[in-house]
């Protein structure tokens, strides 16, 4: 009934991260023009799009979703982004993420549970991780802050968790 290599689909549903939370994920990761910036279950595109185009990152989006891999890819062409930004339509748990310099991660606790062994195997020294929303448990964050989209309203509140690869 499953597919293999269709995990993805059952551990991270997809649910956008709104641009200001991204931005302020990417400000937290202190991004850099040049680094490469992985997007593990990147749906829509927009962090690996926003890291190319406002933070001079080469970006790599991995995605199983086919038809969010499409759309990206369009809005690539259409930003001019081409050289900078490449979308992966394939398993997260089969891409090389040895060349990371900062890993983003929406998925929920459970994902980040299971992806990271490949985390603690593959990333070098000094590898930023930064997650919204879910801890990866067992890891130390070297910093968590507290973001709201809207200061006026009160929320919605979302919370950033910043890991270094020691």
């Amino acid at each position: 009934m499953f597919e293999r290599g269709h995990r993805e689909l059952f551990i991270a549903p997809y649910v956008p991260s709104p641009l200001p939370v991204i931005r302020q994920m990417l400000i937290l990761a202190e991004l850099k023009p040049g680094e490469v910036f992985f997007d593990l279950g990147a749906g829509d595109g927009r962090a690996v799009m926003m890291a190319a185009k406002d933070f001079g990152a080469r970006a790599v989006g991995v995605e199983l979703r086919e038809d969010l891999v499409k759309k990206t890819l369009s809005s690539i062409y259409e930003l001019g982004l081409q050289n900078r930004v490449t979308m992966v339509n394939g398993d997260m748990f089969k891409v090389d993420l040895t060349s990371a310099d900062v890993i983003f991660l929406y998925l929920t606790t459970s994902a980040n549970e299971k992806i990271k062994p490949k985390l603690e195997a593959e990333l070098k020294h000094g590898v930023r991780v930064i997650s919204h929303d879910y801890e990866i448990v067992g890891w130390k964050p070297v910093r968590v802050e507290k973001f709201c989209e809207n200061p006026k309203l009160g929320y919605p509140s979302h919370t950033l968790y910043l890991y270094k690869k020691r």
